[in-house]
């Protein structure tokens, strides 16, 4: 038993954090998965994940770390925790990648807020992780690059590693500020899918414009709309890239295309944030690629 990793998970789970053991000197969690579950004990009822054998018992946490040296997880949705992951260039395996703590600074500035000041830690490729603690009741899922460039969240379905914890790159630490803060509300907006709208008629507001053009961004919206849960990212993408080839040849205004995807998309489910990273991306990659009207 290593002393240091007991006691930072039982220092998380004293925060009311619930933890579960990583493997040795790793990531990955240290439990059975699926496919090789006995369906014996704790299993006996179904196979239990890792989010749902995580705890803050500690009779239950010095049986676990007891065994081996077991690197600390933390279940970020059980804790009702929102965790902000911030990527260095490195960590994306190129010098050119954005860096995910300037990018996050970025995104606060034009919020019109500071970096909130929140108990965080340093990875050992020098990243960082901000906690939130999540508004009670809300399930905020995980997230990748959709908030901003090298900027990815965690939350149910998610989890982190602890402070206290290391690999062969080096130790998780503690930076600053004790305690979680709660999670801004400008940033949980940008998480939030929107409300389900009720399903009718879209209507375009009335622009310049081709009438083919408007034809097809009316009936492409409809099919982001009538797009499956699991799909409707993917399908926004599509849709906005068959669009964009109106806004290359000038017969539909580029902010029109964007502000229809985008009103369909929050409808469908899809966080804003999510949206407009979908929607610019596949717009600038179809004006890029279009061919002229005479070849198309």
């Amino acid at each position: 038993m290593s002393k240091h990793l007991l006691w930072a998970a039982l220092d998380a789970a004293a925060r009311g954090w619930h933890v579960f053991p990583l493997r040795p000197g790793s990531k990955p969690p240290a439990l059975h998965g699926e496919k090789s579950c006995t369906r014996t004990g704790a299993c006996a009822g179904g196979h239990v994940k890792w989010e749902q054998r995580a705890t803050t018992d500690p009779d239950r946490i010095r049986a676990a770390w007891s065994r081996a040296p077991f690197n600390v997880g933390i279940a970020c949705g059980p804790s009702g925790l929102l965790v902000v992951d911030l990527d260095t260039p490195e960590h994306k395996g190129s010098s050119d990648a954005p860096d995910g703590a300037a990018s996050f600074r970025a995104l606060c500035e034009r919020a019109g807020h500071a970096v909130p000041a929140t108990y965080r830690t340093r990875t050992p490729s020098g990243g960082t992780h901000l906690y939130f603690t999540a508004p009670p009741g809300l399930r905020l899922g995980n997230t990748a690059g959709t908030v901003a460039a090298s900027v990815d969240t965690r939350g149910w379905g998610g989890y982190v590693v602890a402070a206290g914890s290391s690999t062969p790159a080096g130790r998780y630490e503690a930076l600053c500020a004790s305690v979680a803060v709660p999670l801004p509300s400008w940033l949980q907006a940008l998480l939030q899918p929107a409300p389900a709208r009720p399903a009718g008629l879209l209507r375009l507001p009335a622009v310049d414009g081709s009438r083919a053009a408007l034809a097809a961004l009316d009936a492409e919206c409809a099919v982001v709309a009538a797009a499956p849960e699991g799909l409707r990212n993917m399908t926004l993408n599509r849709c906005a890239f068959k669009v964009g080839r109106f806004v290359a040849w000038g017969d539909l205004p580029r902010q029109v295309a964007e502000d229809a995807f985008q009103g369909i998309g929050e409808a469908a489910g899809l966080t804003a944030a999510e949206c407009r990273t979908t929607i610019r991306s596949a717009l600038d990659s179809s004006i890029r690629k279009a061919r002229p009207r005479q070849a198309a």
